[in-house]
C-alpha cells in the first residue's frame, strides 16, 4: 500500500506539472499532440479531440508534446512558430505550477496543523545561547540577515552554515536585540548547536495568518533546494546523498508506514508535508539552466532575446538530447545508488 501511496504522490505531482505546459500552451492556441503521464512503452492511451493522452509503463516523468516544438512546422499554431515571450511562459509554466500546487498544499496543512514558531521554550545553560544572552520567550526573528519565520529554518541554517559564527537578531517583550553566538559541536548528535530547543506544539493562526505562512514555507522549501544544490556543486555532497524516483519511494513508502500507526488525520498531513517538498523541489529543479530541463531552454530562450539571433532548432534539439541523455544516465546512477542502500 505504501509503494501504491508512493506512486500516486509523485504522479500526482508530475502531472500538476505537465498541467503547467498544457495550460499555457492552450492559452497561446498551441496545437497539443500529446500528454503524457511516466516513461516507457504505452500501457493506456485515449484520443481527445486534439490531444492524445497517454499512461506510460514506468510512473516517473511525463511530457506535454506540442507541435513544432522539436522540429520545424509550418502549422500557424506551431511552438515554434510563436512569439519568444509566449514561449518563455509556456516553459516556465510547468516550474509555476509546481510552486503553486506546493502552495495550495501548504495552505491545507498549515490551516489544519498550524506552524512551528521560532519562540524558544528552553535554552541550555552549558551552550553558546545562553552565554550569548538568550532566554526562553525570547523569538528569533533572523540568522546573519536570513529571516526567519519557523523554527526548522534555524536548525536548517545552522546545517548549511556549520560551525560559523552567527549575529542573531531577536525579539523580547516587543523589542529587538542583537547577539552573537558560535554554534558549539556535540559530538554525541554529530552536529553544531546552540543550545535552545522548541518543545511547545505548532501555533495556529486565523485565514491571513495561513496565507501568509504557506508564502513562507514555499520560500523556505525553495531555500533548502538551493542550498542543496550550492553544496552538491560546491562537493560538499555527492552523488550517494542524492536521492531519485526509487529513494523517494521508499521515503514516502517509510512516511506512510509511520504515520498510519496515529491515524488516518496524521498520516494525510504526513504525506502532503512530503508532496509539499517533492512540489517545491521538482519546481527549483526543472529551473536548472542545464539542457533538456526547462531552465535550459529558458536560457536559449535569453540568450535569443539579448542577442535578436534565434538559434537554430536542430542545435536545441541536439543539445537538448544531449543532457536529456545525461540526466537518464544520472538518474541510473542515483537509482543504482538508491537499490544499494535498500541492500
Amino acid at each position: 500500500m505504501s509503494i501504491i501511496i508512493a506512486i500516486l504522490i509523485f504522479s500526482f505531482i508530475i502531472i500538476f506539472h505537465e498541467l503547467g505546459h498544457f495550460l499555457f500552451a492552450k492559452a497561446f492556441d498551441v496545437k497539443v499532440n500529446e500528454f503524457t503521464l511516466g516513461l516507457g512503452p504505452t500501457i493506456f492511451s485515449v484520443q481527445g479531440k486534439e490531444t492524445k493522452f497517454c499512461l506510460n509503463l514506468l510512473p516517473f516523468g511525463g511530457s506535454c508534446v506540442m507541435e513544432g516544438e522539436e522540429e520545424e512546422s509550418e502549422d500557424a499554431r506551431a511552438f515554434n512558430n510563436k512569439k519568444l515571450w509566449q514561449k518563455a511562459l509556456i516553459v516556465f509554466g510547468g516550474p509555476l505550477f509546481n510552486f503553486i500546487l506546493a502552495f495550495l498544499l501548504s495552505l491545507i496543512f498549515i490551516g489544519n496543523v498550524g506552524y512551528d514558531s521560532t519562540v524558544i521554550d528552553e535554552v541550555n545553560p552549558e551552550y553558546p545561547a545562553y552565554e550569548a544572552g538568550l532566554e526562553a520567550g525570547d523569538t528569533i526573528l533572523s540568522i546573519n540577515g536570513f529571516r526567519v519565520h519557523f523554527f526548522s529554518e534555524i536548525s536548517v541554517y545552522n546545517y548549511f552554515h556549520p560551525g560559523e559564527t552567527l549575529n542573531v537578531v531577536y525579539e523580547r517583550d516587543g523589542k529587538s536585540y542583537e547577539t552573537t553566538i558560535t554554534p558549539e559541536y556535540n559530538e554525541e548528535a554529530q552536529r553544531y548547536m546552540f543550545g535552545f530547543v522548541k518543545t511547545s506544539g505548532n501555533t495556529k493562526g486565523n485565514f491571513i495568518t495561513t496565507v501568509k505562512y504557506s508564502f513562507y514555507e514555499i520560500r523556505y522549501q525553495i531555500y533548502v533546494a538551493l542550498q542543496g544544490l550550492r553544496m552538491l556543486f560546491t562537493g560538499k555532497l555527492n552523488v550517494s546523498d542524492m536521492s531519485g524516483p526509487v529513494g523517494i519511494v521508499k521515503t514516502i513508502g517509510d512516511n506512510y508506514t509511520e504515520a498510519s500507526h496515529y491515524g488516518v488525520f496524521v498520516t494525510v498531513m504526513q504525506m502532503m508535508s512530503i508532496a509539499i517538498l517533492l512540489s517545491a523541489n521538482l519546481g527549483v529543479m526543472n529551473l536548472i539552466p542545464i539542457p533538456a530541463l526547462d531552465g535550459g531552454r529558458l536560457l536559449f530562450y535569453l540568450v535569443e532575446a539579448i542577442t535578436r539571433k534565434k538559434i537554430s532548432q536542430r542545435i536545441e534539439a541536439g543539445i537538448n538530447f544531449v543532457g536529456f541523455a545525461l540526466l537518464m544516465l544520472l538518474m541510473i546512477v542515483v537509482m543504482i545508488s538508491d537499490i544499494s542502500k535498500l541492500m
